[in-house]
């Protein structure tokens, strides 16, 4: 990435006050677009890391006794655990650092999301590649020290902040790059937060396997390892970011009329104000209602499959309770294949639904997830009876492409609604839906399992019911996405508010500050360039897609 910054056609627009204020990522003459998304990717695929941080739970629950956990005693809280070096962590206490990522992505980019519009993108993602793996740093103490409240601290809080501020800050810059098309470049960035997984899982077990020792279990030094490479990706992506100058728009491109699509406006909503517009809320329940769904379902996809099938995975007549250790084995890392395989729907759908938004609408690409998720969970039941595997992983792998491709869709939706000016911003506030679903959606399916379980119903028909529950918030979900309407004039900033607003944005006319009298006439960037570009991002990404294809393999075996 740090190529990007010697080519002619990348200098900072003159007058900026400091190396990442935003006027000095103000793309020149010549400027490809291209460029953008893999910066976006770049920190994208960095920070979706936290979607895989559960490949440290095992051994760090292993962190002192190394071959067999030393148990803390049956009395002590989680305040203790939180302090102690005598005992082991349990698994179910570490998993709070990963509920703590998503409230705190959810918080501050909520809170800081009007900050980053003014600041632009680069100085927003240098501070997230600070947070994020300096994070991972004060994590790496927190392992040697053994105390969590520092894992918790470091990676939980400072490192959720990091993942906020990464996960929104390209969002505006690639909407107002790809005004044709908005939900693929947004599709593009998101892809990436998808696929961060992919990366770092494989990535942290195999440095994990190489640091790990007769005394110690490996994570320490493969925090710090991921850490500086996460670092050098991050700001590569950071300082490459350019926003375009203000009035620029796509060689031979002029935007549809108004009337043509009323759900797309050519105005612009402040971030203050939409708090109090129904439109935002009714957005903010299709997504959080789209995503406790899919979020309920990704944890369990594992268990849901073992104890539906039990030994038919393997060939063998037994139900789940009847299997012996081995075959409980074998049964799991099938599991594991299917997991693999939910994971690579999950980022396709990100691209592929996004992408189709552009020419379906969001709104009519909003309806396609409520309606076709609804009848695939519904028939969840169906196919789990008839013991059809192939459509039950069938509905599973398209529902997790829908559950990936509303986080993708969604900015499209609002720069549609509220305009580009502040769409960063507001994308920030509607991620407390994602906060919120991180919540229900797990709790409804974990808390039903378990109820069913306590009422003596047989583990291969527990799901059942919460299949159909799952269905109904779908249906709200979809009441909610056709109330949808153009949003009212009196939202909108005036003329003068918006010259406001870009002034203190340091926003700066196309003709004036690039000499640029049209449109992007200038010659292209290196087409070397974006291929390297492309490259850097594009070489992990296929390793990763491919170290899952080969655990997605199994399934099939």
């Amino acid at each position: 990435m740090s190529s990007v910054m010697a080519n002619p056609a990348l200098a900072p627009a003159p007058g900026g006050s400091g190396f990442l204020d935003k006027e000095r990522t103000i793309a020149a003459p010549g400027f490809s677009r291209w460029l953008v998304p893999p910066c976006a990717l770049a920190i994208h695929l960095c920070i979706g890391m936290a979607y895989g941080f559960s490949v440290f739970w095992l051994p760090l629950s292993k962190a002192l006794g190394i071959k067999e956990a030393i148990a803390c005693p049956k009395d002590a809280g989680f305040l203790t655990e939180l302090f102690t070096t005598h005992c082991d962590w349990k698994i179910s206490t570490l998993g709070w650092m990963y509920t703590l990522f998503f409230v705190f992505l959810g918080c501050a980019a909520a809170i800081w999301g009007g900050w980053l519009e003014r600041a632009g993108p680069r100085k927003a993602g240098v501070v997230s590649a600070l947070c994020w793996c300096g994070g991972m740093v004060l994590s790496a103490i927190g392992i040697q020290l053994h105390q969590f409240w520092l894992m918790i601290l470091g990676s939980g809080v400072i490192g959720g902040i990091g993942l906020g501020l990464g996960y929104i800050s390209p969002v505006s810059t690639l909407i107002k790059w790809f005004p044709d098309r908005r939900g693929m470049a947004t599709g593009m960035a998101i892809m990436g937060f998808g696929g961060g997984a992919m990366i770092g899982s494989p990535l942290a077990a195999e440095l994990m396997k190489h640091f790990a020792g007769p005394t110690d279990v490996g994570v320490m030094p493969t925090f710090l390892v991921m850490a500086a490479l996460y670092f050098v990706f991050m700001m590569g992506g950071a300082l490459g970011y350019r926003v375009p100058p203000s009035g620029w728009k796509p060689a031979g491109w002029t935007p549809k009329a108004t009337q043509a699509n009323a759900m797309i406006t050519q105005r612009h909503v402040h971030v203050k104000k939409v708090w109090g517009i129904p439109q935002f809320w009714l957005v903010w329940m299709a997504l959080c209602m789209n995503v406790s769904a899919g979020i309920g379902v990704i944890g369990m996809a594992s268990p849901m499959l073992q104890e539906v099938f039990g030994g038919s995975l393997i060939g063998v007549p037994q139900r789940f309770a009847d299997l012996d250790k081995a075959q409980l084995a074998a049964i799991a890392g099938v599991a594991a294949g299917f997991a693999a395989l939910l994971s690579l729907f999950n980022i396709a759908g990100r691209f592929f639904w996004a992408s189709l938004s552009d020419k379906l609408g969001r709104k009519l690409t909003y309806v396609v997830f409520f309606v076709l998720g609804g009848l695939l969970y519904a028939s969840v039941p169906g196919s789990a009876m008839a013991g059809s595997k192939l459509l039950f992983v069938a509905a599973f792998c398209i529902i997790l492409s829908m559950y990936g491709g509303g986080f993708a869709t969604v900015p499209a939706y609002l720069a549609d609604l509220f305009g580009t000016q502040m769409v960063g911003a507001i994308h920030g506030r509607l991620l407390t839906a994602w906060a919120t679903a991180g919540i229900l959606g797990p709790v409804v399916v974990n808390y039903m399992r378990e109820y069913q379980l306590g009422m003596g119903i047989p583990r291969e028909q527990v799901y059942n019911q919460t299949m159909f529950i799952l269905v109904g918030m779908l249906v709200v979900g979809l009441l909610c996405n056709l109330m949808v309407r153009p949003v009212a004039d009196k939202w909108f900033m005036s003329d003068a508010e918006l010259a406001e607003e870009k002034r203190l944005a340091h926003e700066r006319s196309l003709a004036t500050d690039t000499g640029m009298a049209g449109t992007a006439t200038a010659a292209a960037s290196s087409p070397l360039l974006v291929l390297a570009a492309w490259a850097a991002v594009g070489i992990p990404l296929a390793w990763g897609v491919w170290r899952t294809l080969l655990s997605a393999a199994k399934f099939f075996h």
